[in-house]
This record gives structure tokens, sequence and C-alpha cells, in this order.
């Protein structure tokens, strides 16, 4: 299996991404960045509350021409969940092209642009047809009528995360793309919740994310159902019961899907993360994979990864998520669950 990584821009003075993309080569298939002061599914990659670091896209872009000088795939995030009023623009339309037409002048080209927006996607489509158009994961695309829905604009699509664990289902959608020749990608190690009710207004706040931190908001609300939720030790299991495939279950996804997400965007390591992907096999504390990985949360406790037992992936993958009747994985976090001493 060859995973797609997500770019992290360096500091100044730091190793450039594309040195840890080169000591993992054979592993990497992709690595997919957003584009500077363009909303994504994550934070502004050079903004922080007014303060812009305009050296970054620079950096940026010496990273890209290294990584494409590696043959590795360059994958541009247009995926943020809302676009206002621009959302049909010709202003939206116009930037689109400017950012890829840029690309091309000064990396390369990017090999895929990754969309929430079918706007995109048809612009890309009729505008630049030799690059590939994959739908984000955040569209959650995970049936056949779904995909059906957007097989005229889409090349590929990333499967509904919900769904990663259901091999039966995963191998009937394998079926129908590439029937068509279409391609089926999976995130491994999203940590957010499975069918998260928060999803649709995070990814918005998440859009709206220059506006939201400029903005005197309310006090005692969280806006992310997830910390709320794990603030109280009982809805724990709810970490066990979410989306995350463990890098030695990746082998039973060869053949059904060709690349594997990992998300590291935001991780504080995303070198342990792509090594242990890479092995197949990790042994530490299972929260430091994910992204969000909620260790602070459950602090002082780990989940050791090492001690999932050997019907982890065979009960997970055939249960049929009938939660509310089953107390599995609460067991298994129990067994799995380790104080840390306080000196450590």
């Amino acid at each position: 299996m060859r995973f797609a990584i997500g770019y992290q821009l360096p500091e100044p003075g730091e190793a450039p991404f594309a040195a840890l993309v080169e000591e993992y080569r054979p592993h990497v298939a992709e690595v997919y960045f957003p584009w500077v002061h363009s909303p994504s599914g994550r934070a502004d990659l050079t903004r922080r509350r007014g303060y812009v670091d305009w050296a970054g896209q620079g950096r940026l872009e010496d990273d890209l021409r290294a990584i494409k000088a590696m043959g590795v795939g360059l994958d541009l995030l247009l995926n943020a969940n809302c676009y206002g009023g621009r959302a049909l623009s010709e202003h939206l339309r116009n930037e689109v092209a400017s950012v890829l037409e840029h690309l091309g002048e000064t990396v390369g080209g990017v090999d895929v642009v990754t969309t929430t927006s079918p706007m995109i996607a048809h612009v890309i489509r009729t505008h630049f047809p030799q690059v590939h158009v994959r739908a984000s994961v955040n569209m959650r695309l995970g049936t056949v009528a779904a995909m059906a829905q957007q097989a005229d604009l889409f090349d590929s699509y990333y499967l509904q995360r919900d769904c990663n664990r259901d091999l039966d289902h995963v191998r009937r959608l394998h079926k129908w793309t590439e029937a068509r020749q279409k391609g089926l990608m999976i995130l491994a190690n999203s940590g957010c919740l499975a069918f998260c009710g928060g999803q649709t207004f995070h990814d918005n706040l998440v859009a709206h994310e220059a506006e939201v931190d400029e903005t005197r908001n309310i006090d005692g609300f969280s806006p992310m159902v997830c910390r709320r939720l794990l603030a109280d030790r009982a809805n724990w299991p709810l970490i066990l019961q979410a989306t995350w495939i463990r890098p030695e279950d990746v082998h039973r996804y060869e053949g059904l899907v060709p690349v594997m997400k990992l998300a590291t965007r935001m991780h504080s390591n995303p070198r342990v993360v792509l090594g242990a992907y890479a092995r197949g096999r990790y042994r530490g504390n299972l929260l430091d994979l994910m992204e969000p990985g909620y260790g602070p949360l459950l602090a002082p406790f780990v989940v050791d990864a090492a001690a999932l037992p050997d019907d982890w992936f065979d009960r997970t993958s055939t249960c049929g998520r009938i939660c509310e009747a089953c107390s599995y994985c609460r067991d298994v976090l129990e067994r799995t669950l380790v104080r840390m001493p306080a000196d450590l």
C-alpha cells in the first residue's frame, strides 16, 4: 500500500517537508496541500489572526518542486465546505484557474485536485482536462448511488469514512468504480467520530475560520461534538467505534484501494504516522496516530495499540455498527487503557 500525506509548511530554519517525503519515498504516492489564503478543510497555511508569513509561499513552492522532482504526485486541496456567496461565481472560477496556472508555471503543475465543490470540479473538467479531479472525503460519498450522481465530474472518490471498516461494502464500491475506470481511496487515520452529527457545522466553521477567529464568539460552548462528549469518560468507547484503520490492518485493503490518505496536515508528528503505516505496525499510544488524536483529553491515560485483541478487525469489520446493543469496544477499551505515571 502507498499513501497520500498532508503537507505541513516548515517554520523558517526547519527541514523542508520534502525531506520527509524523500525518507519514505517508496511509500508515498501523493502529497496533498492547500494553497495560501484559500479556504480548505483546515486552517490557513500562512496567515493567523492578521499575521502573514510572507515567505511561506516561497517555502511551499520550493517543497512542491522538490516533491514533484521525486515523481510524487501533487494534490491541490480546494475542499472548503463553504465558498459563501461566491460558490457559483466567475470570481471563484478565475481564482481556481489562476492558482492552477501559477502552479503550472512555478512547480510543474499539479496532478490532482481534491474538492468538495461540484462547481470547482466542473471548472477543472472544462478548462484543465489534464488534471485528475477527486471528490473530497468531506462530501461523504459512501454509496454507489452517491458516486454515480457525481460520476460526470469526478475521476476518483474518497470514501465516506464511516464506511471504512465494512470490507464487503468497500468491495462493492471498488467493483463499481473499477468497472467505470474511476478510483477509490480511503482516509485511514481520522480520529473523527463515526457518523458525527456535528461534521457539517464544524466543516463550515473551518471554511470560515479567518472570519470566526476575528469575531467575539460566545463563551461556554464547544462547537466540536467529540470534545464535548469525550470530556465524560463514559463516552471514551466512541474512539474505538470510530473510522480509523490501524497500520496492522492496511494489508486487508490491498487490491481494493491503491492509495490510503493519512491525515498529517495538522498532526504534531507526521513522521510517526507515516512510519507506522509504512511498516504496517505500531507500538505506542493509539491516539498518537490519529488526527484529531484526543491524547490530552484522556490524559493521564493512553490507549496501548499493542493490546488490541487478535480479533479486533474481524469483529469491528463485521459488526454492522449496532453499537447501542454491543459492549465489545467498551470492553476492549478497558483492557487497553494504561494510566501513565505522573512523573513521566
